[in-house]
């Protein structure tokens, strides 16, 4: 990349409204974790809902003022995900050096994310929002009629067993502080800790199910976070792996809250 268009772009980067737009994702993806929380808790005692992105989008839009929530969410997701493709052109902001490679991967692949994040929002912010396990389950049950889409699907679900294992490793070694800038303390650590291991299963389970599904020739069974939740309402104990699976999920939407304020920019 050229000189001048490096330094247009770290320009941008250092604006600082266009930074708390990018900050503002980190909230609104916290408040849709809680939102996840608080529907694997409801299932735990007999409601429905569904436990994963578009049930947290489908309740933030069925609240007062929600409509206009979920279009601040769109515009939110945006700015987080342009924030990420320019880390992955000149790195971050807070940064001395451009980063290293792997810093820009992994800026990149959470670009494409928070793409997703934004895209799926606009279908609910529009009206044409649909539920993420009918999607999936679509569209596994046609990757399925090949072997080449089979062999794509193992792969999928095994990438988001490592990213979820990923999670896990992050919030036991406490490696997600080196995210956050001028902040730390026990609350916050405890914070990390148990969310991110939350979120770490439960992802270990919805990629662990897309295999499943494969093996199985059952695509209704690769219905992604809110079919992994789900599952763990069908062992024993189920109740209460239900409840502690929305604690920690809603744990890991505080966390976000943190990085909304100090995350590493």
């Amino acid at each position: 990349m050229n000189t001048s268009a490096s330094g247009a772009v770290e320009n941008v980067q250092n604006s600082d409204l266009f930074e708390k737009a990018a900050r503002a994702g980190h909230f609104v993806s916290g408040l849709l974790h809680i939102l996840i929380g608080y529907i694997a808790i409801r299932l735990a005692f007999g409601q429905g809902g569904n436990a994963d992105q578009s049930g947290a989008l489908a309740e933030l839009g069925s609240r007062p003022g929600g409509s206009i929530a979920l279009w601040v969410a769109v515009l939110a997701f945006v700015a987080l995900a342009l924030w990420r493709v320019m880390e992955a052109i000149v790195g971050k902001k807070s940064d001395e050096d451009a980063g290293s490679v792997t810093d820009r991967l992994k800026a990149a692949s959470l670009a494409v994310v928070y793409i997703a994040f934004a895209w799926s929002t606009y279908g609910f912010a529009s009206g044409s929002g649909e539920s993420s396990g009918q999607q999936n389950a679509g569209m596994t049950a046609q990757l399925m009629e090949t072997t080449l889409g089979k062999l794509v699907l193992i792969v999928v679900g095994l990438v988001v067993v490592g990213v979820g294992g990923y999670h896990v490793y992050k919030g036991v070694s406490k490696n997600f502080l080196d995210d956050l800038e001028g902040y730390s303390g026990k609350a916050v650590e405890r914070l990390g800790i148990a969310g991110y291991v939350a979120k770490g299963i439960a992802l270990i389970g919805a990629g662990g199910l897309v295999v499943a599904a494969v093996f199985t020739s059952d695509p209704s069974k690769a219905t992604g976070l809110d079919g992994a939740i789900k599952t763990l309402g069908s062992q024993p104990f189920g109740q209460a792996l239900l409840v502690a699976a929305g604690i920690g999920i809603a744990l890991y939407g505080l966390y976000a809250f943190v990085l909304a304020r100090y995350a590493k920019m």
